[in-house]
């Protein structure tokens, strides 16, 4: 038995707000339509693949494509473009989906197929939880219930004679979808159970579901410095009064440091040792505040931003207890996040080891990463 699926990608999009073909959209180096294609492909359940588009987008999508998949010109309607695409199909079975609906499963393809065979039809529902009704402007014009009422989706199969028979005799009309066609000049129409992951990118809030980032990253961060006489004692970018300062190649701010290991190492960017290296002339003395706002770019160049971060400032002295409302408003606005939300700590080690001794300051950071949707 042989499975054609046809695509149908011929129509605007208008509602999506996107000013070209939405099956355009590119996300991660990919279409929305290559997204789909790619979802059908993967599976290996079909043999043969025909693609109806507008006139406009032909060549665009034909040399996109290339040798995946036959591409032929649709029509002004739905109906008319799965017509003008069942005139190049020759599996058994033919199956027809939106090209706007990436998210359909291999379980999903299987299923279509076997019930096709089985019935001549298939289409997949889900059965509505809530109340429907049908309006009349913008006053209720029937409560049409919930039991036994469902959504379709697609893709929606079946046996290539009958729906070619079926659009044979709909001739010039319109219809909603392939298996309403079906219903009314071929009879029994069957159903498979569909996916509620199997959305339809059809409005510009839609776009959104096509990020298959995490939407949460976290990340954790690490620094010590030497404690030396004749040098400031920054943490947060604050001036802490005591009578020694950490030594370093930059400013040594060993809580911005570990703060921003944790930034990085939430997104996989290796650490600042990699980035401002203390190999480096220009950053010597730098200003670590000046270093985060570059940390900061590089994650937002990935789409992410901080979110919260956590902080541990680990030093026998001084005493950071009054400090820490400062360093805490200071780091929170070059984070641009809420005081709430980054938290700042400080412990002793009660003498013990290297920060003990009091000949350094060490600080550990966690810091969570979030999609940007202030882009």
């Amino acid at each position: 038995m042989k499975t054609s699926l046809i695509l149908a990608c011929a129509g605007k999009g208008a509602r999506s707000g996107y000013q070209k073909n939405k099956l355009l959209f590119s996300s991660d180096n990919q279409t929305l339509l290559e997204k789909t294609l790619n979802a059908f492909i993967s599976s290996q359940l079909i043999d043969q693949i025909v693609i109806s588009v507008s006139k406009d987008d032909f060549e665009f999508i034909k040399n996109l494509v290339g040798q995946k998949a036959t591409v032929v010109l649709g029509g002004l309607t739905r109906t008319e473009s799965v017509k003008n695409a069942l005139k190049e199909v020759n599996g058994d079975i033919v199956l027809i989906h939106d090209g706007a609906r990436p998210f359909v499963t291999h379980k999903m393809i299987k299923d279509c197929i076997d019930t096709a065979n089985k019935f001549g039809s298939a289409i997949p529902v889900i059965p509505t939880p809530n109340t429907i009704l049908k309006k009349d402007g913008a006053f209720v014009s029937e409560y049409l219930g919930k039991d036994d009422l469902c959504s379709v989706q697609t893709p929606q199969g079946f046996k290539t004679n009958l729906i070619i028979d079926a659009y044979a005799r709909a001739r010039d009309l319109s219809f909603n979808d392939d298996g309403e066609v079906y219903l009314k000049y071929i009879g029994k129409l069957a159903t498979y159970q569909g996916d509620p992951k199997n959305v339809k990118i059809t409005y510009s809030q839609d776009f959104s579901l096509l990020d298959d980032r995490p939407q949460t990253r976290t990340g954790v961060g690490f620094d010590c410095h030497k404690l030396v006489e004749n040098r400031k004692l920054i943490l947060g970018g604050i001036t802490i009064p005591h009578d020694k300062g950490l030594l370093g190649h930059s400013d040594a701010d060993v809580l911005t440091h570990a703060v921003m290991d944790a930034i990085l190492s939430a997104l996989s960017l290796r650490d600042i040792g990699y980035h401002f290296s203390d190999k480096d002339a220009k950053y010597k003395d730098a200003d670590s505040m000046k270093l985060l706002e570059q940390v900061l770019i590089m994650i937002k160049e990935k789409g992410y931003r901080v979110q919260s971060v956590s902080a541990t400032i680990m030093a026998e002295k001084p005493k950071l207890l009054k400090h820490i409302p400062t360093i805490t408003e200071n780091l929170a606005k070059a984070l641009d996040i809420a005081p709430s939300l980054l938290g700042i700590g400080a412990t002793t080690l009660e003498g013990l080891g290297f920060v003990g001794r009091e000949e350094g300051i060490c600080a550990q950071a966690s810091a969570t990463l979030v999609l940007n949707d202030k882009a």
